[in-house]
């Protein structure tokens, strides 16, 4: 069983999984070669256990417990020496990724395990970085990771039964649901996010009505706990387009990133990270009373 991971990329993907690890009982160590990133993770981290507390989620005693079992570090190299499993949560980049996967595989012990959370790129691909493909794996986490009970588990060609086996039982620790699929691009939730996402945008482009209505049509009428412009402000509009550009040069034409979130993205409208996507969202000093 695993008792100490490492997470590598402090965004909102990394600091959540390190969130959800460190309570479910294992050591953490987060890791970002940017160390303002890293403390503006740390501060955030602080945020989400209290915010935790307030709502009776957990206890002063888990966070203090779940706190002591946090560590950052900015040497992925000396990081990764005694993990036994590394869950990568960088940027939905081919290369990046082959790059943190190769460091990976050249400093960690040979029994640890190499986890990708990536929502639609190839674990196999990912796993030929390496010398132990039947290590590596993919565990799509969700935004927000400390709500969303779900992990979409994804086995490359060569991945390990006793792998999958790892990424279950460590999903459970963290008080998740998962469901397995084989690979292919997008696995299951991304493709249907993805066109559902990009269809929103088509009808706002061709005036089909606001931003607003469809956000309220969606989830009113079939039920989604977010409008699709929402999702992508929380999760980001660049995240959206590379993952619709990935799914366009894999799956064909249906997947066609709409022009007006072309748009959006090179205007820097990227959603609630920058203060402004499909919405505008006001710093919270304009808005406190």
């Amino acid at each position: 069983m695993v008792h100490n991971m490492v997470v590598v990329g402090s965004g909102v993907m990394g600091r959540g999984i390190a969130y959800v690890g460190a309570l479910g009982g294992m050591e953490v160590k987060l890791v970002d070669i940017n160390r303002n990133a890293l403390e503006s993770a740390r501060d955030e981290l602080e945020k989400i256990f209290q915010k935790g507390i307030e709502k009776g989620k957990i206890t002063n005693e888990q966070r203090s417990a779940a706190s002591s079992r946090l560590s950052y570090e900015s040497n992925l190299e000396e990081a990764v020496k005694d993990a036994e499993l590394v869950i990568e949560a960088v940027p939905e980049k081919i290369e990046i990724k082959q790059k943190i996967f190769e460091t990976l595989d050249e400093n960690a012990p040979e029994h640890c395990y190499f986890a990708t959370n990536t929502s639609t790129m190839s674990p196999t691909e990912i796993a030929s970085f390496t010398k132990r493909p039947e290590k590596v794996i993919a565990m799509h986490f969700f935004n927000p990771v400390h709500r969303m009970p779900l992990i979409e588990i994804i086995r490359g060609i060569e991945t390990a039964d006793e792998t999958v086996e790892v990424a279950k039982l460590v999903a459970g620790k963290m008080g998740k649901e998962t469901v397995t699929v084989n690979e292919f691009p997008g696995f299951v939730t991304s493709r249907i996010s993805a066109l559902v996402g990009n269809e929103a945008f088509y009808m706002l482009q061709e005036g089909v009505g606001t931003a607003e209505e469809i956000d309220k049509a969606i989830k009113l009428g079939l039920n989604y706990p977010m409008g699709p412009f929402e999702l992508g402000d929380l999760v980001g509009l660049d995240t959206r387009l590379n993952n619709l550009t990935y799914l366009y040069e894999t799956l064909g034409e249906k997947y066609r990133p709409c022009p007006l979130l072309v748009k959006y993205v090179k205007a820097g409208r990227l959603g609630r990270k920058t203060g402004k996507g499909v919405y505008e969202y006001p710093r919270k000093q304009e808005v406190s009373k």
